[in-house]
């Protein structure tokens, strides 16, 4: 595993090894006003930077680590329609009327994603495409009640592939067919991250790296402060998701961070890695500890899964996503891993994003459950909006009931680490 001691090195991934490097933005020292002050470097926060500051706006940008360090720059890459709940499961909580209407916003999402791609021509390897994959007779029946379901109340038309079907483009005997969803994609995470923040410095936005927040104060205009200064502002966003630490235990309560890892091989050569993935999508089974994978532009195979409810990094890493990649692949039994790497998303109690506002003056986007790449910036464009004075779409997505984890501090892990192995044995099982 490739690894870094500098204080402005990323942490060690072949995303970090691959993207273009982006200058190192100051540290905040003293105190600034604005507009709009928002705490987190990642695509939330980028996104609502760019879009406020084209419409006029003052906005600074307090970054506890690098742009893009946490999951915005170290996630599967994976650009996909929908939220980390699936569509009954917020039919449920907000009725079939708002579900219909926040998926749509949800493909609203991809579609402001590309537009920035082209606009602010950010070279992240954009590729159409993704296939969910199920392993078992009843993944396949789930899978297709779900197709039909999204073609009927959706408008979302998906292609079934039977397993001979998927077999052409993916050399894989391990999965019983797909549903392919042909609007949807993959991107470079990192990539993207730098292109947004290159964007929001070009439009006057002020960020300010290794500036963690520790206190946010709830005053009419509220104050966020870091050690060495503080931003007085007539908004606030808080876009730190996972990364909190503190500033607003209320949020805090209602996310559990989870580990996840990627593993990337050696180069592959453009042909034998097209031999795997022949249309190049990306992948993901529907198992409740997933595997998903695509390749690189550099044409080596990068392959997540392995998730941590425990905080801690699973033993043996290397070997368990060797042996986990080697049950999709075994012809790549001889291919070393190169990079390995792991981050923390944050995933909400019912898996729905849990956006909304502290105060009048405080706004949060936070519970974005694994679908974070299209869904964080749709928060950011919402935001935006809603401090520009136009919230209905924003406020749909804040009427979503959310509850903290059961347990508090102490026992919410456990707890989590309990109903996830029985989740996997089911998985194993059934």
């Amino acid at each position: 595993m490739k690894t870094s001691a500098s204080r402005d090195a990323y942490p060690p991934s072949w995303y970090a090894a691959s993207a273009a490097p982006l200058p190192p933005q100051p540290a905040l020292q003293g105190d600034l006003d604005a507009d709009v002050c928002i705490l987190g470097a990642g695509y939330t926060g980028l996104t609502a930077a760019l879009e406020l500051a084209e419409a006029g706006h003052r906005v600074v940008v307090l970054e506890a680590q690098r742009i893009g360090w946490g999951a915005s720059g170290r996630n599967g890459g994976q650009v996909l329609a929908g939220f980390g709940c699936e569509q009954d499961a917020l039919e449920a909580l907000v009725g079939a009327q708002d579900a219909r209407r926040l998926f749509d916003l949800s493909r609203e999402g991809i579609a402001r994603l590309r537009a920035r791609i082209e606009r602010h021509a950010i070279a992240c390897d954009w590729r159409d495409g993704h296939a969910s994959v199920p392993l078992k007779p009843r993944q396949v029946q789930a899978l297709q009640r779900w197709q039909a379901h999204m073609a009927q109340a959706y408008d979302y038309p998906m292609q079934w592939w039977s397993r001979d079907q998927l077999r052409a483009q993916l050399a894989s005997d391990r999965y019983l067919g797909a549903v392919y969803d042909p609007h949807s994609g993959h991107l470079h995470p990192l990539e993207y991250a730098f292109g947004l923040a290159r964007a929001a410095l070009a439009a006057g936005v002020r960020i300010f790296e290794h500036s963690a927040v520790v206190e946010l104060a709830r005053e009419p205009r509220p104050r966020l402060k870091t050690a060495q200064g503080q931003v007085r502002a007539d908004f606030a966003v808080l876009a730190g998701n996972a990364w909190l630490r503190g500033v607003a235990p209320e949020l805090e309560s209602r996310i559990m961070p989870v580990g996840t890892y990627i593993a990337a091989t050696a180069p592959l050569g453009q042909a034998r890695a097209r031999e795997l993935i022949r249309n190049d999508m990306a992948v993901a089974d529907v198992n409740w500890a997933l595997d998903y994978f695509r390749l690189g532009r550099d044409h080596r195979l990068l392959f997540g899964g392995r998730a941590s409810y425990s905080s801690l990094p699973p033993p043996d890493l290397r070997g368990v996503m060797a042996r986990r990649m080697r049950r999709v692949f075994p012809q790549l039994a001889e291919v070393p891993i190169e990079y390995l790497w792991g981050g923390y998303v944050d995933i909400s109690l019912n898996r729905a994003p849990h956006w909304g506002r502290l105060t009048p003056s405080v706004y949060f986007a936070q519970g974005f459950s694994g679908h974070g790449v299209a869904a964080a910036g749709l928060a950011g464009r919402l935001i935006a909006e809603a401090i520009g004075g136009q919230s209905a779409r924003f406020d749909a997505f804040a009427r979503i009931p959310h509850a903290p984890f059961p347990g508090g501090r102490a026992l919410r892990t456990p707890l989590l680490v309990a109903a996830m192995a029985w989740f996997k044995l089911r998985d194993a099982l059934w």
